[in-house]
């Protein structure tokens, strides 16, 4: 439970209808089974101490006391785990009988939730036998037991306030006005859904999206327990298909016709965390909180951790993804070229990755517009730490796309510069390497004046994450197309182009720019090859891209970050060197902001983002203390 994690299960158990002592001694041993495991919150199917498929037998009072008794049972079971539990059962009040949710925790019930919706559309005709619980409030007695009964419960833990649990019954969810929605805006963050859905082709994945798409509008954990083994299969078939889902993203899910349990575990911090952020979701004091007790300990994750959280994994996603992206790119500049008049396009090719997207982009950007790739204006200014393979790969990029070119050294002036300045060319500073990178802005600023155009960014947000960035040199430009594309994104959407650009030359090109070491090539060649190695100076950009998604996206403090490094990238990295360049982020990420305050314009691509303007409103001054205590405890 600590960091927010808590682990949950949904069960489908083998049932067998109508007979209630056999379901009720197979419900205590899962909750046994997912109690011994860790799970937290776990859920049954609807009407499972009965079984689902009773029909007409539901109007037979042996079965509703049999029921009743076995409900206590397993009440009384609960008092030995630290858990809470959801069971379905049929319950007769004041004549009427309610398809009910029963929350038992700490050896009581808690709490009991009708079904709101019947279904009138299967061949278990639930109006025939149930009430809709909509109106229905008050207490139930159950062998001297005063039990609240209604919909608007919220399970509040008291031990993790945070932790805030509504339960809706099947159809619930499948209406246009789910309960779980009012339940989501009265501060439930766990859904539980018990339900028994037939199986007919095609349905598992409407219900896959509807599980998930819930989660995703109401920024919940949602967990679905449908029936499946042991019940009747006289017309239709139940197949037992369980899912745990949180804000969109199917965490786990059983695999269907066979007895199950599923396990994941949710994060209720992160939830809270996407709730503050968004200022349209308001709650309201709509719901009774009944507490509820869990033990405080360390959840061990079994989740699926990326540690590539910027790129799909999925290869037909991640294509649709890169096309996307280098269209949102190519659309914002078309939109400056057009309301500017530019009649060029100025772009410093350096050879390396974020200045051939950055080249890419603009040749798209000329695409759409239908303007002639020789208003590109794509200049190389080789200097002191140029390389052979960079400056090549630089001239027959250019070539290949049609850009006019323009060869624009840097040493002399820089040179010049330093004499001015009285800095040594021997002195391998600061000053060194950061008065190359202020001659070539200058250079394109001054081209792009002299050809009535604007200079095209190429930083990316990765380096503006670290600071990585000459301020006032490659830190600034008239559009910054790459501001809002992570490193570890950068080489996907350079792959992409090169898989579908159909020119055997540029996708030469391409591949060896993909496979150059990152470098700024500020500092003179060792033996012809690049001597200063990105990665070597500021660390592995995977790991800074995972630390920025997790830091940014949901704001999670440096230990859970750390913790979830650690899964992530296990066998990779130790923890140690995770440790070590999580300082190092933290440390320049606080310490360069002055240059994220002054940006350049440039296109959002992704949820992470850093602009000044909308993204990131944080103050040029604050300070990083607390975070690198805490990595240093």
């Amino acid at each position: 439970m600590k960091d927010g994690f808590v682990k949950v299960a949904t069960i489908s158990p083998k049932i067998t209808v109508a007979d209630t002592k056999t379901n009720g001694a197979t419900i205590r041993a899962y909750m046994k089974e997912v109690a011994d495991a860790g799970a937290k919150i776990a859920v049954f199917p609807e009407l499972c101490i009965t079984g689902y498929t009773c029909g007409d037998l539901f109007t037979q009072d042996l079965l509703l006391d049999k029921a009743k008794e076995e409900l206590l049972c397993i009440a009384e079971e609960s008092a030995k785990y630290d858990g809470l539990f959801f069971v379905g059962l049929p319950y007769e009040i004041n004549g009427k009988l309610y398809n009910m949710a029963a929350a038992v925790s700490g050896g009581m019930i808690l709490g009991m939730v009708p079904k709101v919706f019947m279904p009138t559309y299967n061949e278990f005709y639930e109006g025939r036998n149930f009430t809709s619980g909509l109106t229905l409030t008050g207490f139930t007695d159950l062998n001297g037991q005063s039990i609240p009964v209604g919909t608007n419960f919220i399970f509040a833990c008291e031990e993790m306030p945070k932790l805030r649990v509504a339960a809706e019954i099947c159809e619930d969810l499948w209406v246009a006005n789910p309960p779980s929605i009012f339940h989501a805006l009265g501060g439930a963050n766990v859904m539980v859904n018990l339900s028994a859905s037939d199986e007919i082709t095609g349905k598992a994945n409407y219900r896959r999206e509807l599980v998930s798409g819930q989660s995703a509008r109401l920024l919940c954990a949602y967990l679905y327990a449908s029936a499946g083994e042991g019940e009747s299969t006289q017309d239709v078939v139940y197949s037992g298909h369980c899912m745990i889902a949180e804000n969109g993203h199917i965490l786990a899910e059983s695999k269907r016709f066979c007895e199950s349990v599923t396990y994941s575990e949710i994060d209720v911090n992160r939830l809270e965390e996407e709730r503050r952020r968004m200022s349209t979701f308001r709650t309201e004091d709509t719901h009774d909180f009944i507490p509820f007790h869990l033990d405080v300990e360390e959840t061990a994750l079994t989740r699926f951790v990326d540690p590539a959280p910027f790129v799909p994994s999925n290869q037909a996603e991640r294509e649709l993804r890169c096309d996307e992206i280098l269209m949102i790119q190519a659309s914002g500049l078309k939109k400056r070229l057009e309301h500017t008049h530019a009649k060029t396009a100025v772009v410093g090719i350096s050879g390396g990755l974020d200045s051939t997207l950055a080249l890419l982009v603009t040749a798209r950007a000329f695409d759409l517009i239908g303007r002639d790739h020789k208003d590109i204006i794509a200049i190389t200014m080789p200097g002191f730490g140029t390389t052979d393979r960079t400056y090549e790969n630089a001239l027959s990029l250019i070539k290949s796309l049609g850009a006019t070119l323009k060869e624009i050294s840097i040493v002399d002036s820089v040179k010049q510069h330093f004499k001015d300045i009285g800095q040594s060319l021997e002195e391998f500073d600061v000053t060194y390497e950061n008065g190359q990178a202020r001659e070539r802005t200058q250079i394109l600023m001054d081209v792009a004046n002299k050809t009535g155009g604007f200079v095209i960014g190429t930083g990316d947000l990765s380096e503006l994450a670290l600071g990585w960035a000459t301020y006032n040199g490659d830190h600034m430009s008239m559009y910054a197309v790459n501001s809002s594309v992570p490193k570890t994104l950068v080489r996907h959407l350079v792959r992409y182009y090169a898989d579908t650009c159909g020119d055997d030359a540029l996708k030469a090109v391409l591949m060896d720019v993909l496979d150059t070491p990152v470098s700024p090539e500020l500092l003179p060649p060792k033996d012809g090859k690049i001597a200063q190695k990105t990665e070597d100076l500021v660390g592995p950009y995977e790991l800074h891209d995972f630390f920025l998604y997790h830091m940014l996206r949901f704001g999670f403090p440096p230990k859970k970050v750390y913790r979830l490094a650690l899964i992530a990238f296990q066998g990779t990295y130790d923890a140690e060197f995770i440790q070590k360049w999580l300082k190092n982020f933290y440390r320049r990420f606080f310490a360069q902001q002055f240059k994220r305050s002054c940006l350049p314009d440039g296109p959002k691509v992704g949820t992470v983002a850093v602009s000044p303007r909308g993204d990131l409103r944080m103050p040029s001054d604050a300070a990083g203390r607390i975070w690198l205590d805490e990595l240093e405890d």
